[in-house]
């Protein structure tokens, strides 16, 4: 039950959080608060309010948009699953290697690179790739 409903919170401010809603709302705060400078003096305390309130914002946005991530970056991790296992030609060993280490996933990336080939053709396309850009 806790699951869901953290799921959906943090899937909701993820969502806010990257609008111009959100930006704004910071911003105006920002400009807000050294606005108020001169009223405090330039305080301790007026510095101090700032620097709690965006620890405390990015303490818990660290937590909410990690949540998403994971959930977006599992999603699609079943979705490519599903089409290895769909498509007839492809190789299904290619199923569940996120699990694998960055050394043991480097090294299969230099095996299909090199499966790919050297040829002429092969280089043209990558040229014309990064010439798009």
């Amino acid at each position: 039950m806790f699951d869901r409903i953290f799921a959906a919170l943090s899937h909701r401010v993820a969502n806010w959080a990257g609008q111009p809603a959100a930006f704004i709302l910071a911003l105006g705060t920002v400009i807000i608060w050294v606005m108020t400078g001169p009223l405090f003096h330039y305080s301790d305390t007026w510095q101090l309010v700032i620097n709690t309130g965006t620890t405390i914002v990015t303490f818990l946005m660290v937590f909410l948009i990690q949540n998403a991530q994971n959930r977006d970056g599992s999603a699609i991790q079943a979705k490519l699953d599903e089409l290895i296992r769909a498509i007839d030609a492809a190789r299904n060993d290619f199923i569940g290697i996120e699990h694998l280490t960055e050394a043991e996933l480097q090294r299969i990336k230099a095996v299909l690179e090199k499966e790919c080939g050297d040829d002429e053709t092969h280089h043209l396309a990558i040229e014309r790739l990064i010439a798009r850009r």
